[in-house]
């Protein structure tokens, strides 16, 4: 491929150079292998069920500990709102008044988010402003027929003249209706990182967003600032960072060709993957990951929070033991009874694979083999009984050279059209909700360089509809799947109420986002 001075000169604006250009466009033309799924992880083989005992003491144990680290709660909260909306986008598109009544559209299109919003649309909570500015924009709205004022209602709220919600960021939008005033997700989130993630009253927070919607941002929080910690009896140290232009990735006509808009190549973020380039800038203890739509009410909040600091206190108890057998690997010298304890330790407790060759290496090789999986960050990562959700799950991966690893996986990354993988796939019991708490410093309070943990291999290739024409898109390995792959990693089960995303409008309309009568 050769690129035109115009190119290059474009290219090396972004940061980036010609080679890894060229490098980014060897994979559209490469036939990846998919990831090869062995089995799913599921209650004794790949995730953990604690008793009520035992999460009580990880809970206690999480409470008694937490005042003593630096704890950021980390939002990936970079996404527009588009796709809650979808259903009404279309109804827009498609709907005409004057062919047909949207109880004809309803039944013929079989649209079931339709029905629902429109069924209950009262309740939502972004409901009396809108209907509000309908009375305004339209002073003579009640002699109108019930179908042209539900059309009204939704142009309203999503023309970019009005309200236009759907380029909202999720995390501005109105979430929450309580009886005095109405919350955001990023406001929930302030409040649901006051009741675990605070430290000496001070709860820190990161949120990655989009840089166009740093301001409003920024805003929102200056005007809820004093009420939430007012509320919560915390202060609240929060910051924003932007997924890097240096991430972002060349995109490539249907026949592997740079797409051009205007004469110009086109480069586009390349997924959540590119955020471990955020993570990888937080200097904490424990972070915890959630993602910006789980957020629930709170008066029903008190198990999601519990749950959080089970997780939290099994992480920081089972790292007291990686630092300990770290350390012992790096004095001089070290038992044979010590090197085995620390293998089966890493087998049993961090589902690491251990090469079946190992007992028949020198104690010098067993131990630098185990310095290499032992020195490692952690996550412990909540996973709820598997209800149909889209989105990833919890594996045992098998790798080119046999080992086998726990991996959570997309199902882009799997080949459905194999028979074999697609019956693993259909077995999985479990779901990942993004619950996800990590340690990432080693015995000796050193950060890990996060991007040295990362599959590189696990890429893929999406196909978008932009511009009127389609497109490939290259995404870097996701945040938690490969940009994860080589973490020790700990699989939790928890309860399906700590799992409330808001994917859909009529999510919203869910137990865990509205208030009890």
């Amino acid at each position: 491929m050769k690129f035109t001075k115009a190119d290059i000169q474009q290219i090396q604006q972004k940061g980036l150079d010609v080679k890894m250009i060229e490098h980014q466009l060897s994979h559209f033309t490469s036939k990846k292998p998919k990831i090869n799924l062995h089995a799913p992880a599921t209650i004794g083989d790949g995730i953990v069920r604690f008793s009520e005992v035992k999460s009580k003491q990880f809970s206690t144990f999480f409470e008694t500990q937490k005042q003593k680290k630096a704890i950021v709660k980390f939002v990936p909260a970079s996404g527009a709102a588009s796709r809650m909306f979808k259903s009404l986008y279309s109804f827009l598109e498609r709907y005409d008044i004057q062919k047909e009544s949207i109880n004809a559209y309803v039944n013929r299109t079989k649209s079931v988010d339709l029905f629902l919003f429109f069924l209950t649309v009262e309740k939502l909570p972004f409901h009396d402003e809108i209907f509000e500015e309908l009375k305004k924009q339209y002073p003579d709205y009640k002699s109108m027929s019930l179908d042209k004022r539900r059309l009204l209602f939704v142009e309203l709220l999503l023309s970019k003249e009005h309200f236009n919600f759907g380029e909202y960021p999720k995390g501005l939008l109105p979430y929450h209706n309580y009886k005095t005033h109405i919350t955001t997700a990023f406001e929930e989130h302030l409040v649901e990182a006051s009741h675990y993630a605070a430290v000496n009253g001070n709860a820190t927070l990161h949120f990655t967003i989009s840089n166009q919607h740093h301001k409003r941002f920024d805003e929102h929080y200056k005007s809820i600032k004093k009420i939430v910690e007012s509320k919560t009896n915390t202060s609240f140290d929060v910051s924003y960072s932007f997924q890097d232009p240096k991430t972002d990735t060349i995109a490539t006509t249907v026949d592997d060709i740079p797409f051009r808009v205007d004469g110009k190549l086109l480069f586009r973020p390349s997924g959540h993957g590119a955020l471990i380039h955020n993570l990888n800038s937080i200097d904490a203890d424990l972070i915890f990951i959630k993602n910006i739509d789980n957020v629930m009410m709170q008066h029903c909040m008190d198990k999601m929070v519990y749950h959080k600091t089970i997780l939290g206190g099994y992480l920081l108890k089972i790292q007291l033991q990686i630092f300990e057998y770290a350390h012992a690997l790096d004095q001089s010298e070290i038992s044979e009874e010590k090197i085995n304890d620390i293998a089966n330790f890493l087998s049993d407790q961090l589902n690491v694979h251990i090469s079946t060759e190992f007992e028949k290496y020198a104690n010098h090789y067993k131990i630098e083999y185990l310095k290499t999986r032992i020195h490692r960050p952690i996550r412990v990562c909540g996973m709820v009984k598997n209800e149909g959700e889209p989105g990833g799950g919890p594996f045992w991966v098998k790798h080119e050279n046999g080992e086998l690893s726990l991996q959570i996986v997309e199902m882009n990354q799997i080949n459905t059209k194999s028979e074999s993988q697609h019956k693993i796939l259909k077995s999985a019991t479990h779901f990942n909700p993004v619950d996800i708490v990590c340690g990432v410093k080693d015995y000796k309070g050193q950060k890990y360089d996060l991007e040295q943990f990362i599959d590189a291999k696990t890429h893929f290739v999406a196909i978008k509809n932009k511009y009127g024409k389609k497109l490939k898109t290259l995404e870097r390995p996701g945040l938690w799947n490969g940009g994860m792959a080589h973490w020790n990693t700990v699989f939790v089960e928890v309860p399906l109420i700590t799992f409330n995303p808001v994917k859909k409008v009529d999510d919203l309309l869910k137990e865990p986002h509205q208030l009890e009568l």
